[in-house]
Formats: structure tokens, C-alpha cells, sequence
């Protein structure tokens, strides 16, 4: 960000980061329904067109915050024949990473559906996959199913953490589902859900390799 003189007034110049940053600011403060150009123009103090220097359209700029959301989920090194705990720590990194801001598996998650970004889990969960042995073809498969996982089981922590704040009572789960509020919720229910992927997973590549 940089001061620039114009015939005695002075403005300010943001890189395309500085645009990046505020966005992620008003996602975390707001939310994702108020994550809008208008919102980000005067957060900025800039006009909303002037946003169109950096980003193409708002889609854009939602792919740039999720990439970044995702950036911080670190990759892990344990040894390479340790293929379930190298997914698994890939999976624990992204969850944190996404629960780091406010309906960040819903930023992530659309980014994906429209191909625009955020691929960057997909990758390092395939990698860590690939040290058990599994083809390409099937480690990007179980990567996908595992990061589909991942972003639905966040995003319902992230409504149920809103729901909560509020003081919202779902009394129509709980009719439906008597044992709703006694039922495994966050760390613990995410726990099971990758263990069973990846026990799964396991039987199933035990069963293509055994004899006829």
C-alpha cells in the first residue's frame, strides 16, 4: 500500500494483497453474505470499480481469499510409510486452517465447485495418499472424497459455532433426532469420519490386491 500525490491530494495505492487482507478481514468480522465489492470499496476507502484493477469479478477475488485461507493449512513431513498419519495430519491442518475464519469451508468450497482455486488441499492430501502405495488415479479419488468430507463437516461446525452464538435451538433436529445434542460434535465426530475414510480406504486396497 502507497501514498500517491495528485495535484495536492493524496491517495492511497493497494496491491492486489492489500485488497486480499481486507477481504479476508470483512469475511471474519461479517461473513460471507456481506463479503461485498460495495463492503470491500469502502473498507478500502476506494470505489468498488477501482477493485476491478486487481480482480477480474468478485469470484476471483474469493478464489485469491481461498487460496490464502487454505495456505495455512502447512504441510507435514512424518516418514513416507506412514501414509495414514501424514493424511490424516493434512486433514487436521485443513480443518484448522478453515475453521481460522468465518465460513471459510463456504469460501473454499465454492472456489472449488467453479474450478477457480483453493486446489492446493487436493494435492497435498493425493501426495501424502500416493506413500501408501495407491496409484495417481486412486489417490486423487479418496483425496477428493476425503476433502468433500473435510469442507461439509466444517461447514456444519461453522453453522452449528453461528447457530450456538445466537442462541438458536434447532427443536426441530432434536424431534426428529432425539439424540442430536448427545451425539459427537466437532474435534471427535471429525476424528471417526477420517478414521473410517481411511480404514476404509485400506480394506478396499487389501481387497484388490488378494488372490482369486
Amino acid at each position: 500500500m502507497t501514498k500517491v500525490e495528485n495535484v495536492g491530494a493524496k491517495y492511497t495505492r493497494h496491491t492486489r494483497d492489500d485488497v486480499v487482507d481486507a477481504g479476508l478481514r470483512i469475511l471474519d468480522e461479517h461473513g460471507l453474505p456481506d463479503l461485498t465489492m460495495r463492503r470491500l470499496g469502502a473498507t478500502l476507502d476506494v470505489q468498488p470499480s477501482a477493485l476491478y484493477w486487481h480482480f477480474a469479478n468478485k469470484q476471483t477475488l474469493l478464489a485469491s481469499i481461498a487460496d490464502r485461507i487454505v495456505e495455512r493449512a502447512r504441510p507435514v513431513n512424518p516418514t513416507d510409510d506412514d501414509w495414514k498419519g501424514a493424511t490424516r495430519a493434512e486433514a487436521y491442518a485443513l480443518r484448522d486452517a478453515l475453521l481460522a475464519f468465518r465460513d471459510g469451508a463456504e469460501v473454499v468450497s465454492s472456489t472449488l465447485a467453479l474450478g477457480l482455486g483453493a486446489g492446493l488441499p487436493l494435492n497435498l492430501l493425493s501426495n501424502s495418499l500416493e506413500r501408501g502405495g495407491f496409484d495417481h488415479r486412486t489417490s486423487g479419488i479418496a483425496a477428493a472424497a476425503l476433502l468433500h468430507f473435510i469442507l461439509g463437516h466444517v461447514s456444519h461446525e461453522q453453522q452449528r459455532l453461528q447457530a450456538d452464538s445466537l442462541g438458536v435451538v434447532a427443536e426441530e433436529v432434536s424431534a426428529i433426532f432425539p439424540d442430536y445434542e448427545t451425539t459427537p460434535q466437532g474435534l471427535e465426530a471429525f476424528e471417526f469420519g477420517i478414521t473410517l475414510l481411511l480404514a476404509g480406504l485400506e480394506l478396499q486396497s487389501h481387497a484388490s490386491t488378494k488372490p482369486v
